[in-house]
């Protein structure tokens, strides 16, 4: 074959994947209408190969390697036979054959050869009313029948696509399948002679033959259904249409119309609202339509039903029904709704306090006068507006009997429990020793406290102490909040060394808080019968001292009684001179202490 030939092919065969994408464009362009596939498409016509490769190779008792470039081969035949599985996918079985050219001189047959294939693999068809492009990969035996030398059987590949033109339901003119043909052949030993590679194009053009044709296409259908079928007022319906055998290149559009009922929406579900209605059926039809100008149609219809809704039951009790007051009683709500609805439950009472939200409550009769409270169970279901019912149960409070007199010792213990306050120096106790900073007559008003209070809690084991630590006002409050609490630990220590339960003690830390003024503890001083008048003018003539030293101390309350320490500052005591120096040391003289008389 001439050089000019052999780049004319050459080509042709780079062109040939562009060549295929043009004509399945020009297909989709043409199409007016899909084409229904068949089962068998069985196709025969002309072959051209072109091998695209030289041969090499030795001949039987030759001495030196023959190469040469293959001419294409016009003269062939192929045929082919396709199952489609599908609209598009398909399995084909292929084969062609190219013969020779019947030259009788070496060098004339030197670059001529035949190809026969059998191959197979998958074919893809992109079907429309005109043209049908499809693409197609196969591999199989190829057999290389060159005239200079023996025949060889080797795995081939080819791979390409074609154009069919629809003439009618059963024929086509397939107008052009190209494919690129891929093999690989050896003629002589590997260590002298090189291998002959093909990498050729295969055309042809000829007759498809289709048969076996599926049944026309079902025409579209709907079919309806709701969710719940039956419902109460109130309640939301959701009615959903499935279409069938609609075009699937199309979208279905849906309209919705109720009888007796407001339905609306586009889509394939729809929900209804249905409050306000009156029990009885409704029905509820959905049109389909995906706008094709033929059988684009189809409607279903469903119907729910509204029925008469029933208010829950329900009956109240109490255990115990009779209570002293303070007492709590159980109260239990039996409860069902006709309708199975979910209920939720609530209670009120017509005096104390009740607490629960569910099948259970529970009355406190605390503050209650006595005589019966009226309690009221209510339970409502899940509707809206829901639907109540209530009913109603009475508790008996009784009057509670006379408190019993204490015995003779407590009356004793509770004059003789004369709670005074504690007094500290300046600044006592310090951070570095907080178990200091106690005088000698304060800790002795502790220790005396303890032993009588330890005594009243065998008769009154609930009974508590609370302290309450206060100061001056001459530092920040931050260091008078942490000198205060120092103080009434120190005073709790005390205590507790000496007996007393650390849990009957509370204590409070007030820091520069509730302060005595200048006229509260005026008024103390006048109160003191420990003092002589002469004393009292020597007390407000160091006002400012004095008043900051009663502001030192630490109060004492008790709990059952409510009676609180009495704030008489101890003048007369031995170490009052250590309590009234703001500096830690005073130079004020003590005070005498006043003679009783007789």
């Amino acid at each position: 074959m001439s050089s000019h030939l052999q780049g004319l092919f050459g080509r042709v065969f780079a062109m040939l994947p562009a060549t295929v994408v043009i004509l399945c464009a020009l297909g989709t362009v043409a199409a007016a209408q899909d084409q229904p596939a068949p089962k068998w498409e069985l196709y025969g016509g002309y072959s051209f190969w072109y091998p695209g490769g030289d041969i090499h190779g030795i001949r039987p008792a030759g001495l030196a390697t023959l190469s040469s470039r293959l001419e294409s081969n016009p003269r062939g035949a192929g045929a082919s036979l396709t199952y489609n599985f599908n609209r598009t996918f398909g399995l084909t079985v292929d084969t062609s054959t190219h013969w020779g050219s019947g030259e009788s001189t070496l060098f004339g047959k030197l670059d001529d050869a035949g190809l026969t294939n059998l191959s197979i693999g998958p074919k893809f068809t992109f079907r429309h009313k005109h043209f049908s492009p499809f693409f197609e990969a196969l591999v199989g035996d190829h057999r290389l029948m060159p005239e200079a030398f023996h025949h060889v059987n080797k795995i081939g590949f080819m791979g390409g696509g074609g154009l069919d033109l629809n003439l009618s339901q059963h024929f086509a003119l397939r107008l052009l399948r190209a494919d690129a043909v891929f093999s690989n052949y050896r003629y002589g030993p590997a260590a002298t002679t090189e291998k002959t590679s093909l990498a050729g194009l295969r055309l042809q053009a000829g007759i498809n033959f289709m048969w076996g044709y599926r049944e026309a296409a079902t025409p579209p259908s709907a079919a309806c259904s709701v969710d719940p079928a039956e419902v109460y007022a109130g309640e939301t319906v959701t009615l959903h249409a499935n279409g069938s055998n609609f075009n699937p290149k199309h979208t279905v559009k849906y309209e919705w119309i109720g009888t007796g009922v407001k339905a609306t929406g586009t889509d394939a579900s729809t929900q209804v609202d249905t409050t306000g209605l009156q029990p009885g059926p409704y029905q509820v039809t959905a049109n389909l339509n995906d706008g094709s100008k033929q059988g684009g149609f189809a409607t279903c219809s469903a119907k729910f039903i509204v029925k008469q809704a029933r208010p829950p039951e329900v009956s109240c009790a109490s255990d115990p029904s009779r209570v002293r007051a303070g007492v709590t009683s159980g109260i239990h709500a039996t409860a069902s709704s006709p309708d199975n609805r979910k209920l939720t439950y609530s209670y009120s009472a017509s005096a104390g306090s009740i607490s629960g939200t569910d099948a259970s409550a529970t009355l406190n009769t605390t503050g209650a006068q006595p005589g019966p409270i009226t309690v009221t169970c209510t339970v409502k279901d899940d509707r809206n507006p829901p639907l109540t019912a209530s009913a109603m149960t009475n508790v008996t409070v009784e009057a509670p009997p006379p408190p019993p007199q204490p015995p003779a010792e407590v009356k004793e213990l509770e004059s003789r429990l004369a709670l005074h306050s504690i007094y500290f120096q300046t600044a006592r106790p310090t951070e570095k020793n907080p178990g200091g900073g106690l005088v000698e007559s304060q800790e002795g008003v502790l220790v005396a406290l303890a032993g009588d209070f330890k005594r009243y809690l065998t008769y009154k084991p609930d009974a508590h102490l609370t302290l309450g630590g206060h100061a001056d006002h001459r530092g920040t409050p931050e260091y008078n909040k942490a000198l205060t609490e120092r103080r009434v630990e120190r005073a709790k220590s005390v205590l507790v060394e000496h007996g007393v339960p650390a849990g009957n003690i509370q204590v409070q830390a007030f820091g520069e808080e509730q302060e005595l003024t200048d006229e509260q503890v005026k008024q103390q001083m006048q109160e003191n019968p420990d003092l002589t008048p002469e004393d009292r003018q020597k007390m407000l003539r160091n006002l400012s001292v004095i008043v900051l030293a009663n502001n030192r101390r630490v109060d004492v309350s008790l709990s059952t009684t409510g009676q609180t320490s009495t704030r008489r500052y101890p003048f007369n005591a031995q170490d009052a001179l250590a309590l009234i120096d703001t500096k830690g040391v005073s130079k004020q003289p003590v005070v005498k202490k006043r003679p009783k008389k007789k």
